[in-house]
């Protein structure tokens, strides 16, 4: 089994992330798109790029190996099959119904080298882009709509942690709720079928039987536990799906392990991901929002004798834990300090979407101060980066990291 893909644990010394680069796909986001993209606000794109590379050089400096999805998917172009396939895709799912239309995209497309074709890929088509193309052939150059597109770009793709996961030794493919995000995961998918970085491993494709479930409510707490957030993205049929699949055992294709926890969190866009109000900073310590802690509810999944799935209620999320984990306690540390105007303030601003480097060693935002003082009173070893522009998309140093390979605790 290949080794440099294997993530056992949330806290595991961190040997291999997934980043993007953001890119002119941000360039897209207008006022009157910002709810259909997901982002609250535009960001200043030089600004975020600084802030987006300072958070690379920190993993680096830290021992970790950075891989970028665009040079990944950049090699995988290099084989002309798959270039042609990409083509197609691109041109099935873009809405193009003129049959004219589609034929002038598809050949444009064509000619695109490998660099030009990852730009289209993330960055979208811009119809101005192909008006000298398109002029006097198609109907929808006199007469078009407001939208600047062909291709729609994928201005949340820096966010890599949602469209797959590393579970054990196999990626989880996964599927994206909002229509603005999906063709992420058959990026990512491309990646993970074609590049040699993932020859090897299992690959969980199309396992949530259509219905949703996002990265950012994907947790692995220890080897043979993994704890899903039931959300807004994350939908209740593909979290079985999900369970069925990692406790199958291995000779089956599947990750065996024991049990898989189900948090279930508030259905609101505040909320959108398990990880925006929880996440992992050490072996027996957690990072909560308090905030959400009366409304959690908690749900344990085993298979039982017959091979089912048994579900059962879990109590409360610290004896989940302790149970999960075979752990005499748990501490939970609550974002602001225990201060309620802080600990809300800070959640605005990710303060509980912490990413372990390694056991008690986290990257955060530096403008979550209040928070990051709670966590170094616990022990934990906090990595400050600056965030003024990344934050504007809703998501914090977890949310921009896909784990490839962590060490065993």
């Amino acid at each position: 089994m290949n080794k440099s893909i294997h993530v056992s644990s949330e806290v595991g010394k961190l040997k291999a992330v997934l980043l993007h680069r953001p890119g002119r796909e941000l360039e897209s986001l207008t006022p009157q798109y910002l709810d259909s993209m997901l982002f609250e606000d535009i960001p200043y794109l030089e600004q975020m790029q600084h802030e987006h590379d300072m958070f690379a050089r920190v993993l680096t400096d830290e021992g970790c190996r950075v891989h970028y999805i665009e040079t990944l998917l950049e090699e995988v172009f290099a084989d002309a099959k798959l270039r042609e396939e990409a083509v197609e895709h691109l041109g099935d799912c873009s809405q193009l119904f003129s049959p004219s239309l589609k034929k002038i995209i598809t050949e444009h497309l064509r000619e695109a080298g490998s660099r030009q074709l990852v730009d289209y890929c993330i960055g979208g088509l811009l119809k101005n882009e192909v008006d000298h193309k398109v002029k006097q052939k198609t109907l929808s150059y006199f007469i078009r709509d407001a939208y600047p597109y062909y291709i729609s770009p994928l201005p949340n793709l820096y966010f890599t942690r949602d469209p797959a996961t590393v579970v054990g030794d196999g990626v989880a493919v996964n599927v994206m709720k909002t229509e603005s995000r999906r063709r992420e995961n058959w990026l990512i998918s491309l990646i993970a079928q074609h590049h040699p970085l993932f020859a090897g491993a299992r690959l969980h494709l199309d396992y949530s039987a259509g219905s949703s479930i996002e990265g950012g409510d994907i947790l692995i707490p220890g080897p043979s536990c993994a704890a899903v957030g039931c959300s807004a993205r994350s939908e209740v049929w593909a979290i079985e799906a999900f369970a069925r699949k990692m406790t199958d055992p291995v000779e089956r294709g599947g990750e065996g392990f024991r049990e898989v926890l189900v948090i279930q969190i508030p259905f609101t866009r505040a909320y959108m991901h398990l990880d925006t109000v929880f996440t992992m900073v050490d072996r027996d310590k957690f990072c909560i929002f308090p905030g959400v802690e009366s409304s959690l509810k908690v749900f344990r999944m085993v298979r039982n004798k017959t091979d089912s799935l048994e579900i059962s209620e879990a109590g409360s999320l610290q004896d989940a834990l302790k149970r999960s984990l075979r752990l005499p306690a748990v501490d939970l540390i609550r974002s602001g300090g225990g201060d309620s105007i802080a600990a809300a303030r800070e959640q605005w601003n990710d303060s509980t979407n912490t990413f372990a480097l390694a056991p008690g060693t986290v990257v955060t935002y530096l403008r979550n101060v209040v928070s990051n003082e709670t966590l170094e009173r616990h022990g934990v070893r906090v990595i400050p980066i600056r965030g003024s522009e990344l934050v504007r998309g809703r998501g914090g140093p977890r949310c921009m990291s896909m784990p490839l390979c962590r060490e065993e605790l």
